[in-house]
């Protein structure tokens, strides 16, 4: 299998995964759906488990990148939580399917442990950025009514991933927005 293969399978996976969660498919479901083996998988991602490593490390990474560009293309800290609600917004697509940590969240028990702990650490790398940023708000003033930033963080981060939940409950895009206005509005 070549490196175009593995990561087409990568990205089904994790399509598949964020749309249906990690127990909505299986290697059979994979192998169809690229035209390949079932064999073939396996040669890359023994198990499942190898697969949700190979997809969470990856996921990081992106993430990393994603919010590093925030920063880059953003000064204050408005514009940046406001470029974060559309990040998470847009990895909603047309709510048809949610971030990878929530997906993995919801499916806890089918998960390794080193996976779980991934999955922590994606986590609080997102806190972290997000307290940052609503201390770059204390100083810039781009954000209204902050508390203590390390309450902020848990609290936005929680309304995002909860607004992702619903917003792929209903599938629809207008449920995310609503749960997200009162964060946008307080971004100048």
């Amino acid at each position: 299998m070549n490196r175009d293969t593995r990561t087409a399978l990568m990205d089904l996976a994790e399509h598949t995964v964020r749309s249906r969660g990690f127990d909505g498919f299986s290697y059979a479901d994979l192998a169809e759906a690229i035209g390949i083996r079932k064999a073939s998988i396996h040669y890359h991602f023994p198990t499942k488990a190898k697969l949700s490593e190979a997809l969470i490390e990856r996921y990081q990474t992106s993430l990393q990148q994603g919010l590093a560009e925030i920063e880059a293309a953003h000064t204050s800290a408005g514009a940046r939580l406001k470029a974060l609600i559309a990040l998470y917004r847009g990895a909603l697509h047309d709510g048809q399917t949610v971030c990878l940590c929530v997906a993995f969240s919801t499916c806890r028990e089918s998960l390794s442990d080193t996976v779980i702990a991934r999955v922590g650490a994606v986590r609080a790398m997102v806190l972290q950025w997000i307290a940052e940023t609503f201390e770059l708000g204390h100083r810039d003033g781009s954000v209204s009514a902050i508390g203590d930033p390390t309450d902020e963080a848990p609290a936005t981060l929680a309304m995002l991933e909860g607004a992702h939940l619903a917003a792929r409950t209903e599938e629809d895009l207008g449920v995310f927005d609503a749960a997200t206005r009162l964060l946008s509005a307080r971004c100048q």
